[in-house]
């Protein structure tokens, strides 16, 4: 089923990368809650990122694991490319190191290993369906 930039609400910003940002986005039909990644058309074609954004789209089709994002639908408007994503609460990684306690950046070994295990458990993924990609 065809689906455009009509069936979701940008709600804030996510954050800013290269290409273009991330934005929280709500399906208006079911009112769940996704990640929409625009992609500037310009400044892919100025900096020839237009093959770079085709392969992450087809990697985030074929991922399917609890730790990695995963592709919900795509589709372009006048001026991006947008790639709908699951939406993982929490933030990243770098916020959780630096941002949760200022004064004591970092946490202790315990959520160390949490945090590790969680990223092999979706590089194993990744191997398992032979992909490397960044």
């Amino acid at each position: 089923q065809a689906v455009g930039a009509e069936a979701f609400v940008d709600f804030r910003v996510l954050g800013k990368g290269g290409f273009g940002e991330v934005c929280a986005c709500q399906r208006r039909a079911t009112g769940k809650m996704y990640a929409n990644k625009r992609l500037n058309k310009k400044r892919l074609k100025k900096r020839q990122g237009y093959e770079a954004a085709l392969v992450e789209k087809r990697i985030l089709a074929r991922v399917h694991s609890r730790f990695i994002v995963s592709l919900a639908c795509a589709f372009q408007t006048k001026t991006d490319l947008c790639l709908i994503m699951t939406l993982m609460n929490g933030g990243d990684l770098r916020y959780h190191i630096y941002n949760v306690d200022e004064d004591n950046p970092g946490f202790l070994e315990p959520r160390a290993v949490f945090y590790t295990a969680q990223i092999l458990l979706g590089l194993e993924h990744l191997h398992q369906h032979r992909i490397v990609y960044r």
